[in-house]
């Protein structure tokens, strides 16, 4: 079966200027006019908020980070007797999950975000800046984020045998944070 590939370019759903673009990113912002762009499987390009820290310093490179607000409810069972009350007390609020969208390796992306869901940064809108690719994709955010739970549920020291959990999340939007 032959199938032909057919080439789009992407240009800003705002000023239809050509984003710089390349096979494995999945948003842009245009350097034209400012707006923020994702890129949907389904619907084509999309309009997206982003946000950059002010603690970025002139000059520096951030890193994007999908931001989206979620409940968690977690049904765990272990080897032993042991109590899960650690993980229903830590998931019995909402959490912020910064995920990261740069590249990075898996064990580096899932210690910053359970780093930043225990421990989350007061952020500040500050002025646009410079940052890495973004690559992982907005339809790919429910999946990391519940893989990034069971990372941290199997990070505690109770010996967790099977997990079952429920994840309700915000829109997404982008933020680019310092390094």
């Amino acid at each position: 079966m032959d199938q032909t590939v057919v080439l789009t370019p992407l240009l800003c759903i705002k000023c239809s200027a050509p984003l710089a673009a390349e096979p494995d990113q999945a948003a842009w912002v245009c350097s034209v006019c400012g707006q923020a762009n994702y890129l949907d499987e389904d619907k084509g390009l999309q309009p997206v908020q982003v946000f950059y820290a002010s603690e970025i310093k002139p000059g520096a490179v951030g890193k994007p980070f999908w931001l989206a607000e979620g409940r968690v409810s977690v049904q765990r069972t272990t080897f032993g007797s042991a109590k899960n009350e650690q993980a229903q007390q830590f998931w019995s609020q909402p959490r912020r999950f910064f995920i990261p969208a740069y590249r990075a390796s898996l064990e580096a992306l899932l210690t910053r975000a359970g780093e930043l869901i225990a421990n989350p940064p007061a952020i500040q809108a500050g002025p646009q800046a410079r940052f890495e690719p973004v690559v992982l994709a907005m339809q790919d955010i429910q999946a990391a984020a519940e893989f990034i739970v069971v990372a941290i549920e199997a990070g505690r020291s109770d010996r967790l045998k099977t997990i079952d959990l429920k994840l309700q999340l915000s829109a997404p939007v982008l933020w680019i944070l310092p390094e």
